[in-house]
């Protein structure tokens, strides 16, 4: 592979990876305009390294870049107060909801705030392979590089962030049955 150069080579591979990389960082900082930041912050630092990329997947470098970007921003501010990710939906409640009756729209509106708010719940190392798997569709290969931990421990996280899930899903059914 050629080393890719140039300020339109970087917009043409980088530009439609934005939304990814601002979900990875909203997911992460649970704050939309820390999230902003992050972005920028990363798209910066990818375009300053963007000679020495020589990968394939430059998604996953990127990414890599953005999780780097979100936990130095993390790691300076530590934020008092950090905005719940409920707003952030898992995918589009609209396009999901549109031949739906209101009383339908408005449950699964319901579950996907539920999903989030779970989600939202998990400690950071959890959250980000649950993003990077379940909502960017990513490779166990390409999470263990953008995390940079072997596949072994991506798999590992996984399968214990959906346990917490599973755990944290009970707990609130049993709370809602039981009356609290």
């Amino acid at each position: 592979m050629t080393t890719p150069t140039g300020p339109r080579e970087f917009e043409r591979l980088a530009l439609p990876h934005l939304d990814a990389a601002y979900n990875l960082a909203r997911w992460l900082t649970r704050n939309d305009s820390d999230a902003q930041d992050v972005v920028q912050d990363a798209y910066l630092r990818a375009y300053k390294y963007f000679a020495g990329f020589r990968g394939e997947n430059f998604r996953a470098w990127l990414l890599a870049v953005v999780r780097r970007a979100a936990y130095d921003w993390l790691h300076r501010n530590r934020p008092a107060e950090v905005v719940p990710a409920g707003d952030m939906d898992l995918e589009s409640i609209a396009a999901d909801t549109e031949a739906d009756n209101p009383e339908t729209a408005l449950l699964r509106q319901a579950d996907h705030k539920l999903v989030n708010d779970m989600i939202a719940a998990l400690p950071p190392q959890f959250r980000e392979v649950v993003i990077l798997r379940e909502l960017q569709e990513l490779s166990y290969k390409d999470i263990a590089a953008i995390a940079d931990v072997p596949v072994g421990t991506v798999m590992s996280r996984l399968a214990r962030a959906r346990a917490m899930l599973a755990a944290d899903g009970r707990r609130r059914l049993k709370e809602s049955t039981h009356g609290r």
